[in-house]
């Protein structure tokens, strides 16, 4: 049976929506589902390359300009060589952030607007958006704090914007959630591990059985 479906997981920084990945990656292995995981910024030798220049701590110069564009060319090269090919093989496909990421941090939290932003972004993947988006959603404040607590060896040049910039990026994905409510699926975040993977682990296996 064909079960080409593209499910992202959205979220702000340290709402654990990569811990939830990969336990629900665990659970569609002991399923012996055909899947795929991956992840943006990389997923593939080139964007990956591109990954480390955004992300790196000391590249504290970067233009936002600069910063959209990269996302989106990552974007285009991963979509194109990783996620569509897994798609037409009847795969399901689980991405740890796609476009919401940069229509809210670039075009929200650094001030270059949406549309802009989804435009660029529509030059690179053309109109290709996710069948279903999983948004964990959490409060700046606590989310940073699990980051420093958990994180220390990790810091990249996100973990280190100010509190008023991840309010932004939250309240962006909000707004998101509010104009396609059936596309994307609000997660309550501030919530033990094993709580948030059983109620995603749910929703992802009965989207799976729909498809």
């Amino acid at each position: 049976m064909v079960r080409n479906i593209f499910i992202t997981f959205e979220g702000p920084e340290g709402a654990g929506k990569t811990s939830v990945l990969k336990e629900v990656t665990k659970r569609l292995e002991n399923a012996h589902m055909e899947f795929l995981a991956t992840r943006e910024p990389g997923g593939i030798r080139i964007a990956e390359e591109i990954r480390e220049i955004i992300l790196n701590p000391a590249n504290t110069e970067m233009d936002a300009h600069t910063e959209a564009l990269l996302y989106a060319a990552a974007r285009s090269q991963h979509l194109h060589e990783k996620v569509e090919p897994a798609l037409q093989a009847g795969r399901v496909v689980l991405c740890d952030r796609f476009i919401d990421s940069s229509l809210v941090y670039q075009g929200i939290g650094r001030g270059l607007g949406v549309e802009k932003v989804r435009a660029i972004n529509e030059f690179a993947i053309g109109r290709r958006m996710p069948d279903k988006t999983i948004l964990f959603d959490l409060e700046p404040s606590i989310g940073l704090a699990r980051i420093e607590a958990n994180r220390k060896n990790e810091m990249n040049r996100l973990d280190v914007e100010s509190l008023a910039f991840h309010e932004k990026v939250r309240a962006g994905y909000l707004q998101l959630a509010k104009e396609e409510p059936e596309r994307i699926i609000l997660i309550d975040a501030n919530r033990p591990l094993d709580e948030v993977v059983e109620e995603v682990w749910l929703i992802v296996k009965s989207l799976i059985e729909e498809k």
